[in-house]
C-alpha cells in the first residue's frame, strides 16, 4: 500500500507540475517567463528552458539581459545535443554580439556543432569540412585561446576523416571494377592528401588498375596504356621498393613487358 501510494503521489506531482507549466507557456506574463526560463536551465530541464526562450527572446530584444538569454538559448539546445539548431543561436549570437561576453566560447561551441554533426567517413562530409573551417577561424581570431591545442587536435581528427573518404571515394570505383575512373579518383586522392596512411595501398590501386584499363582495352589503344602502366610501375617501385604488394607488382611488371615486349627479366636482375 505505501509503494502504491507513494506512486500514485509522485504521478500527482508530475501532473500537477505539467498543468502548472502549461498555464506558464499560455501565460502573458514574460517577466515570470524570464524567471523560470532560468530556472529551468539552471536545472537542466533544457527542453523546456528552449521553448520559454523562444517564446521571451522578442520581448527581451533590447534589453541588457537579451545577450545571456540568447546565449543560455544556444547553450541548451547544445545540451540537448541538437546540434543543428544549436550551431543556428551559436553564429547568431556572434553575428549579434560580435565583442560580447561569450564572443570567444560562441567561436569556439559554433565549431563543435559542426564537429559532432560530422558523421563517419561514409557519407558526405559537409559538416566535416565546416568543423575544419570554424576552428581555423576561432585561432586565426583569439591566437592566444588556451583551446588553440585542442582546435588543432580536433582539426586532425576531423583531417583524417576526410582522407578517409578519399580513399574509400576512389576505392569504390577500383571494387566496381570501372579503372579508367578509379585511375583519376585515385590520382586526386593522393595529390589532395600526399601523406595519407593509405598511400601504398592507393599507388597500388593506381598501378593495378592502370593495368586493368590497358588489358580491357580495344587493341589499337593498348599498347599506350600498357606505357602509362610501365610508366606508373616506375614511381610504384621507386617509392616502395619494399611493398607488402611486391608479388602482384611483380606480375603486372612481367604481363606489361610481355605485351610491350621488353626482357624484365633483365631489369629485375640489375634491380636485385
Amino acid at each position: 500500500m505505501r509503494s502504491g501510494s507513494y506512486i500514485i503521489l509522485i504521478s500527482l506531482l508530475l501532473l500537477s507540475s505539467c498543468g502548472e507549466y502549461e498555464k506558464l507557456l499560455k501565460s502573458t506574463d514574460y517577466d515570470l517567463k524570464k524567471a523560470k526560463a532560468r530556472e529551468y536551465y539552471d536545472n537542466g530541464q533544457f527542453v523546456r528552458a528552449t521553448e520559454l526562450f523562444g517564446q521571451i527572446l522578442p520581448r527581451f530584444r533590447a534589453t541588457e539581459e537579451a545577450e545571456d538569454l540568447n546565449w543560455m538559448n544556444a547553450m541548451s539546445f547544445y545540451k540537448m545535443k541538437d546540434y543543428f539548431s544549436a550551431s543556428t543561436y551559436f553564429k547568431g549570437y556572434m553575428d549579434q554580439y560580435a565583442y560580447g561576453k561569450y564572443a570567444e566560447e560562441a567561436a569556439f561551441m559554433a565549431a563543435m556543432c559542426d564537429y559532432n554533426l560530422s558523421p563517419r567517413a561514409e557519407l558526405d562530409q559537409e559538416s566535416t569540412r565546416a568543423a575544419i573551417e570554424g576552428f581555423n577561424y576561432f585561432m586565426n581570431k583569439y591566437p592566444s585561446s588556451s583551446r588553440t591545442e585542442e582546435c588543432k587536435n580536433l582539426i586532425r581528427t576531423l583531417q583524417e576523416r576526410l582522407v578517409e573518404k578519399s580513399y574509400l571515394s576512389a576505392r569504390l570505383y577500383y571494387d566496381m571494377k570501372q579503372y579508367k575512373a578509379a585511375v583519376v579518383a585515385l590520382n586526386n586522392s593522393l595529390k589532395e592528401y600526399a601523406d595519407t596512411k593509405y598511400r601504398e595501398e592507393m599507388m597500388f590501386l593506381k598501378l593495378n588498375s592502370l593495368y586493368l584499363y590497358a588489358e580491357n582495352s580495344m587493341p589499337d589503344k593498348q599498347k599506350v596504356r600498357y606505357q602509362d602502366t610501365l610508366d606508373d610501375y616506375y614511381s610504384f617501385m621507386e617509392e616502395f621498393p619494399e611493398s607488402k604488394y611486391a608479388r602482384d607488382v611483380k606480375r603486372i611488371f612481367q604481363a606489361t613487358g610481355k605485351f610491350l615486349k621488353i626482357d624484365t627479366t633483365n631489369i629485375e636482375a640489375n634491380k636485385e
